[in-house]
């Protein structure tokens, strides 16, 4: 294979893998993203119980105090009733003694209401603590290894730009202006292989001629349809 050629080959292969690091990273932060947005939605429901719990508390309270009220109530009912002295007004009385009791007995059905509800709320506030605690310590556990991953990408990545750039200063500066010229509008695609007679760019057809030139590998060719440079791939070699 010609020189320029090989050196354009390696060229964009580290390109490719430079493109290919941050990519990586990214993905090795997703994992722990996934993670993290479990334990926020786990927060954000620990918070709603705590605000519930707050609210039935308050409910309780309010109810605690009405049957106060109401019992004091009643206990005047019972004052009254030695100082009636109609039938008229022992039967309103008795109409008023009857309303504050099936009243008391409603607040106490809905204060036992309150506190098996806030029973069942403190239960799951429980459940979910547990479980926000599992998913934070496989959080830490997750960063450490998201942590030595993106580390050992990041050498890898030092690895290439150096190899690059060693490569850079043997290259030849009309060769590489050529490849950054099409690299502009290519991307990491400026320098395709050539598999069943067609560019891996834009994946046309090439004519024999310049498939001919592409397997002798003696200049560098380009696809007639897309610009991109072209190189051969071993199993060309064998089928030409």
């Amino acid at each position: 294979m010609n020189k320029y050629l090989q050196d354009l080959v390696k060229l964009s292969k580290y390109d490719q893998s430079i493109s290919m690091f941050e990519p990586q990273i990214e993905n090795e932060k997703a994992k722990l993203a996934t993670f993290i947005e479990t334990a926020e939605a786990i927060k954000s429901q620990i918070n709603g119980i705590y605000l519930e719990i707050d609210d039935t508390k308050s409910k309780r309270t309010k109810n605690n105090i009405h049957l106060a009220e109401l019992k004091t109530k009643l206990e005047s009912v019972s004052k009254k009733s030695t100082e009636i002295s109609t039938e008229k007004e022992m039967k309103a009385l008795q109409l008023e003694e009857e309303i504050a009791k099936e009243q008391i007995d409603f607040a106490n059905e809905e204060i036992e209401r309150l506190d098996n509800l806030a029973e069942a709320k403190e239960e799951q506030l429980k459940e979910l603590q547990a479980t926000l605690a599992e998913e934070e310590e496989s959080i830490k556990e997750i960063q450490v290894a998201v942590d030595n991953k993106i580390e050992e990408i990041n050498k890898d990545r030092n690895t290439v730009y150096e190899d690059r750039s060693t490569l850079l200063e043997k290259m030849d500066s009309k060769i590489l202006t050529f490849y950054e010229k099409i690299k502009r509008w290519a991307n990491d695609t400026a320098v395709v292989p050539v598999k069943k007679q067609s560019c891996y760019g834009c994946f046309m057809k090439i004519n024999d001629k310049t498939y001919s030139e592409v397997i002798k590998s003696e200049e560098i060719v380009n696809c007639p349809h897309c610009g991109r440079i072209l190189y051969k791939e071993d199993e060309e070699i064998q089928e030409a």
